[in-house]
């Protein structure tokens, strides 16, 4: 005789134990490898900042045509790229984003730093240009220009000084033989800037003689 076919609850309950050694052994698994996961992810990122610290594992090249400093409100506070006419920028800008600093290098190798205010006028302007002469300007609250010190690439220097209208009113110069001069344009004169010395081959006690014109005394 067959034996008695077992009664469908205890199948059902055979399965179901079934079921669920294969899930413990299946969350076994997978709790072991989360925590192989976790182990692996965390040598590597200890490899990474050990050899980070001293020099080595850090990428040798970055290519981007521009980088971008955004703060915590993604307002942009940095630029750091190069134009399409090839002119690379350094860009700081306020808490509201406006530029402030601007650091510029043309293709023909001029450079030039700018100070701006608020409302990007530019303050404070230095400039090196490619043939060697340079430049530092510095501006009023109205942007313009009322202090410009130069120098030219035959080694003369200038200092002039302007009005609120941007009008030239004084300045001071050695051209490239080291000659000075000093300028007043109200009062339209120009004078060297250093006075000659004296004549120390002249006796001490030696008068000067009276002109020409002057009538002899009798």
């Amino acid at each position: 005789m067959s034996p008695d076919p077992k009664p469908t609850e205890i199948v059902l309950i055979e399965r179901m134990e079934h079921i669920e050694r294969e899930n413990r052994r299946l969350r076994s698994a997978g709790r072991t490898m989360l925590v192989g996961m976790a182990i692996l992810l965390g040598v590597t990122f200890a490899v990474f900042i050990y050899s980070g610290s001293f020099g080595a594992g850090v990428p040798r090249n970055i290519a981007a045509r521009q980088f971008t400093i955004r703060d915590a409100s993604g307002t942009s506070r940095g630029t750091w790229g190069i134009a399409e006419d090839g002119t690379v920028r350094f860009i700081l800008s306020d808490q509201t984003g406006r530029p402030r600093v601007r650091v510029s290098l043309l293709p023909d190798g001029s450079s030039g730093i700018s100070l701006a205010d608020s409302a990007d006028r530019k303050l404070l302007v230095l400039g090196a240009l490619r043939d060697q002469s340079t430049s530092f300007v510095m501006s009023d609250h109205g942007g313009v220009p009322r202090v410009v010190l130069g120098m030219s690439p035959n080694g003369s220097a200038n200092l002039v000084f302007a009005d609120r209208d941007g009008g030239t009113k004084a300045g001071l110069g050695v051209d490239a033989r080291g000659q000075g001069s000093f300028t007043l344009a109200d009062r339209g004169f120009a004078q060297p800037a250093v006075e000659p010395e004296p004549d120390t081959t002249a006796e001490p006690d030696s008068q000067p003689k009276p002109p020409a014109s002057a009538p002899r005394k009798k």
